[in-house]
Formats: structure tokens, C-alpha cells, sequence
């Protein structure tokens, strides 16, 4: 089984795609600047401590992997100011992977970012941007540097994130004027992202995603 290195896997999504990637038999090198919650008996997961901004860092964490998932977050605290973690991140991450020659990149972005913002109506886009436009503007600029890369990448955009209390089947997106306010739980963002290791449907997409 492929060696996949988790970026933000200390909680939220990237915990959750820990998770099922060691259920699903993936070696898994977690990597967050916090020790995640994460057990496994099969000696299959590796934590390492390391920051995405963190060039030695990244490029450490890289060695002997076969495909990288990325899913940066921002603290409550970091959704003022300038925003330049996701993009800054990209940058390095992907100079990094090239460097040792791998290939397959699968990073979550969220809708708004890139040419999904077009698709969110102007009543909801307006307060959107009041709260979310300067991390929104960053993903923006980390989809077009992964657009541009030359890596087998996969962006991902999940619709609006709620707990796992109702969990549905889930909706993949191609057009993002489809998404129509549309929710997703994290823990099926984490299982499509596992999926995406392997599966090539998506290769150079950039799909929406929500539940049915």
C-alpha cells in the first residue's frame, strides 16, 4: 500500500483522513504542528511534529511518500489580517514535492475559493467576504499555483461543514453552480479524500462537494 503524508492532520478534516487512511491500509505519516489523537496498532502511522510554512520541515516529512493530502486551517484568530498561510504553504510544498518527484497531490480548498466564488449568490457572497474573503482570496491563489504545477493534483471544495449527528450520501459536484447552499460532514470530505489516492476521476478537477 502507498505511503500518504497528511498536512493539518492534528484535527478537523485532516484528523479525520488520518483516521480512514489507516483503516483503509495506508501507510499514513501524520504531520501537524500539535500531536493529533491518532492510534494505530500495525505500526502503519508515523507523526511527525513540523509546520507547513517550515521548508526543511515539509521536505523531511516528503521522504519515501507516495502522494500527499493537504488540509490547512486557520485558528478563529487567523481569519483577520492578511491571510498568505495557504498560499505561502502551496508554494513550498510543491517545490518540495517536485524536488523528489511526487506526483500525486489531493488538497482542500472550500467553495468560494477560485472560480467557484462566481457561483455563490451575491446575497450570501456579500457577507462571505465580510468574514471569510481574506482566507478565500488566499485559497484562491493556492488553487492557481496547484493549477500550475505540473503535479496530478485534485482540489477539493466542500460545501458547508457540519458534524456527523445525520450522515448521507455524498453529492459530487463538477459544475459549482450546482451547489445551491449545500452541506458536507468532514468525515465524508476525509473519505472522499482517501479515495482520491488511488482513484484518478478526479485528476486534474477541481469538484464540489455536499451531501445528497
Amino acid at each position: 500500500m502507498s505511503v500518504v503524508l497528511v498536512i493539518g492532520a492534528s484535527s478537523g478534516i485532516g484528523l479525520e483522513t488520518a483516521r480512514r487512511a489507516l483503516a483503509a491500509g495506508f501507510t499514513v505519516r501524520a504531520m501537524a504542528r500539535s500531536k493529533p489523537p491518532l492510534k494505530a496498532s500495525s505500526g502503519a502511522l508515523e507523526i511527525v511534529s513540523g509546520d507547513a510554512l517550515d521548508s526543511a520541515a515539509i521536505a523531511a516529512a516528503l521522504t519515501g511518500v507516495d502522494a500527499v493530502i493537504q488540509t490547512l486551517g486557520l485558528g478563529s484568530s487567523g481569519r483577520f489580517g492578511t491571510v498568505t498561510l495557504f498560499s505561502q504553504a502551496t508554494r513550498i510544498l510543491i517545490a518540495a514535492m517536485q524536488d523528489q518527484s511526487i506526483r500525486r497531490l489531493v488538497s482542500v480548498t472550500g467553495f468560494g475559493a477560485g472560480d467557484s466564488r462566481r457561483a455563490m449568490p451575491w446575497l450570501q457572497r456579500v457577507p462571505f467576504d465580510l468574514v471569510l474573503g481574506r482566507a478565500y482570496a488566499d485559497k484562491s491563489e493556492q488553487e492557481r499555483l496547484i493549477r500550475e504545477s505540473g503535479l496530478d493534483w485534485t482540489i477539493v471544495r466542500p460545501g458547508i461543514l457540519i458534524g456527523d449527528s445525520r450522515p448521507r450520501p455524498t453529492v459530487v459536484l463538477d459544475d459549482p453552480a450546482d451547489w445551491r447552499a449545500g452541506v458536507i460532514a468532514r468525515s465524508a470530505v476525509a473519505d472522499f479524500l482517501v479515495d482520491q489516492i488511488d482513484d484518478r476521476r478526479y485528476l486534474h478537477k477541481a469538484p464540489v462537494l455536499v451531501e445528497q
